[in-house]
Order: structure tokens, then sequence, then C-alpha cells
């Protein structure tokens, strides 16, 4: 049946009715007062899911184009940086920063294990000639599923007096309680096609008061990302260079969603939406490539052994309609990724745990009982 498809992946993620006929909406003038208007509803919201005060600028750029912003206006050729990685987006990060010139160190840890903040505390002590500039950590880790302990790193890194400390929040911002303020955190970085529930198109960029400090003497190459280009005419109510009109219409009516449902609800709905999935997947006998307590309520990531993931994913798309992720790099064909970000509710959990199970049955897999999945994430919506 045509029109059906189910996107559980951690990006693009489903985007509501309301918003998508707002995308449908005619263009208007990007320089007229009415995009004004839109632009100054969009900044305060903006601010509102971001937990600050500060600046949140809007980039027509994907997630990868934010942290490059993120990346490039704060810190200057030969700067050092110290760079998490656990998975193909901190792998980036030290790859990005590497092609600017930036003098890399790393903390690693194996894909499906989180970073350890201790070694961040450890390198940071170290640097007694206050040499590391900026500290660059993921925070939900995509490709593995794995939800990085960003407050204790951030703790160690405020000690360190000097480092910033620049943020992957792709697929946590708007998925996971991220008090930028409070937490005081310099730079953070999202992008529009995951929890704001708009497609693929808008990249976001916070900015503390420190960040600025620093921007002022920062001497990385930079013109269409100049954020501080973006800044000042964000005070403007409109942005250096053409934006995507109708994301930006769209953006307007996706955050009054989120303000209707409220920031407590959201994350507590992801949260919710991470448990049943791991609930059923422990059910099915199927293994978590996360650990417990480490886990992003972004997306699930899981390792089968007696069946072949691209398999599974295969049937489920042609069966049932419903795509699920694959693995990225080495972890290709060794996992999939059940996506449960943004517009998701508890009826999609459900649907996608059964047609999981019947995917499961038809691919031989006996290591289940039938219907004991759908069963443990509707006993984890019962409790909720």
């Amino acid at each position: 049946m045509d029109d059906k498809l189910m996107l559980m992946i951690p990006g693009p993620t489903p985007v509501p009715e309301q918003v998508l006929l707002a995308l449908a909406k005619h263009p208007i003038g990007h320089r007229s007062g009415d995009f004004n208007k839109i632009m100054a509803e969009v900044t305060q919201n903006l601010k509102w899911l971001h937990q600050t005060e500060n600046d949140v600028l809007s980039l027509t750029v994907s997630g990868t184009g934010a942290m490059e912003a993120g990346i490039i206006n704060f810190l200057s050729p030969g700067d050092r940086v110290l760079v998490g990685c656990n998975g193909k987006f901190g792998d980036r990060w030290a790859e990005m920063s590497a092609a600017f010139g930036l003098e890399v160190d790393t903390v690693k840890a194996e894909w499906g294990q989180p970073l350890a903040p201790e070694e961040f505390k450890a390198k940071l002590e170290a640097d007694t000639d206050k040499q590391i500039k900026a500290v660059i950590i993921t925070h939900s880790e995509t490709s593995t599923g794995v939800l990085n302990d960003l407050e204790t790193i951030n703790r160690h890194v405020k000690a360190h007096g000097e480092a910033l400390i620049i943020v992957d929040a792709v697929t946590s911002l708007g998925a996971v309680n991220l008090p930028i303020d409070k937490w005081g955190l310099d730079v953070v970085a999202s992008g529009a096609q995951k929890g704001y529930m708009i497609p693929p198109g808008i990249g976001f960029v916070a900015v503390s008061p420190k960040a600025w400090e620093a921007y002022k003497t920062a001497k990385l190459p930079r013109f269409y990302l100049d954020l501080g280009k973006y800044r000042k005419d964000a005070a403007k109510n409109t942005t250096p260079f053409t934006p995507p009109v109708n994301l930006m219409v769209a953006l307007q009516v996706a955050l009054r969603m989120m303000q209707s449902e409220g920031l407590e609800a959201i994350f507590a709905r992801h949260q919710r939406l991470m448990q049943a999935t791991r609930e059923a997947v422990k059910a099915m006998n199927l293994p978590l490539f996360a650990p417990d307590g480490h886990s992003s309520p972004a997306i699930t990531a899981v390792a089968p052994t007696n069946v072949e993931s691209e398999q599974i994913r295969s049937v489920m798309k042609k069966q049932f309609d419903i795509a699920l992720a694959g693995g990225q790099d080495h972890y290709k064909g060794k996992i999939f990724r059940i996506g449960h970000l943004g517009f998701v509710s508890d009826r999609d959990i459900l649907t996608a745990i059964a047609a999981l199970e019947a995917t499961l049955r038809e691919l031989s897999y006996e290591s289940m009982s039938p219907g004991a999945g759908v069963a443990a994430a509707a006993r984890v919506f019962a409790q909720s």
C-alpha cells in the first residue's frame, strides 16, 4: 500500500501533519516584516527548548554543518582540542578538527560503550599549562545508541577553567533534559530532522558568553558559517543569508507543539519509549548494543546473533513498510537501530515491535516466545 512508510530511524524522523501543512504554504519574502515576526517567535521558543537565555542561532545546514560552525568560530589553527570518540560521530568531530589544523587528542571507548569521565578528568588535570582550548563531546552517539555522561564530563571541563565545551546534541536536544545555562555549556549544536520534528535543512547552535569571548580571537577561516553574522542579524529577527523559509514556518508550528506538550512531558515520553523498546528487545532474546544506564532515549541499537541484521531490515521494509536504521562503518551488517525520537508515540513502538516479532518468525528465529516483545513493551506503558 502506498504512503504507509513508517520511519523508525534516528533521522529524518516522522513529521506531524500540521507541520507538513505549514510546509505546503506559499513562501513569503525572507526580508519581509511577516518573516521577521516568525523569526522572533522561533528564536524565543528555541531558547525555551534549549533552556538558555543566550543566543540560539539557526543556519541552513545539517547537524554536521552546525558542529562545523561550533568548532571553527571559537578556535585557531594549532589549538589543542580533546575529543570523545566512541562512535561514528565522535570520530567525525576528531577528523573535522584535524582537517582545520587543530591539534587533536582523544578519549576513546569501544563502540557500544560510554566514554569514561575519569579519563577526561585525568587529561584536563594534567594540562597545567591550559593548552586544551576545547573539549568536544557527542552527547547521544547516534551510531551506537549510547548516551554519554555529559554532565560529569562537563564538570571536569569547568574545573579546568580554560577549555570550552562543544557539544553534539543532534539526537539529544528535544529528547533528553539538557539544561544549557544550568550546566554552563558553551556551544551546543543540533539539527532540525531529529527531536524538532521537521524535515532536514536547519542546524542550530547555542552559544555562551564565554564562547563569544573566544570568538573575538579565533582565527580559523569562516564566511557562510560565521556565527557573528548570524548573531548580529538575529538581534533584528533576520538572517545574513537566505533561510529555508518554509522550514522556518514549519519550525514555528513544531515548537508550538512542543511547548504545548511541555519539556518534562517530552523528556518523560522519550524515556518511556526507550524503556519499552529495550524491554521488548530483551524479551525477544536479542542482545542490546548499549548497556543499561547509558542508553539513548533517541535510538536503540540491537546486535542480533542468530539472525542477520540486514535481513531483519529488509523484511521490515518490504512486508511492513517500516524503516529501521542499519549499522555504520565496521558495524554495518552487525547491528540494526530502532529510532524512537521526535514525533513518536507509544502506539508506534507497539506497532514496530509487533512487526519485528513477525519478521523474526519469518526468518525462522526460534529464541523467543510469540508476543513476548509486545507484552514487555505494553507492561512499560501500563506502568508509566
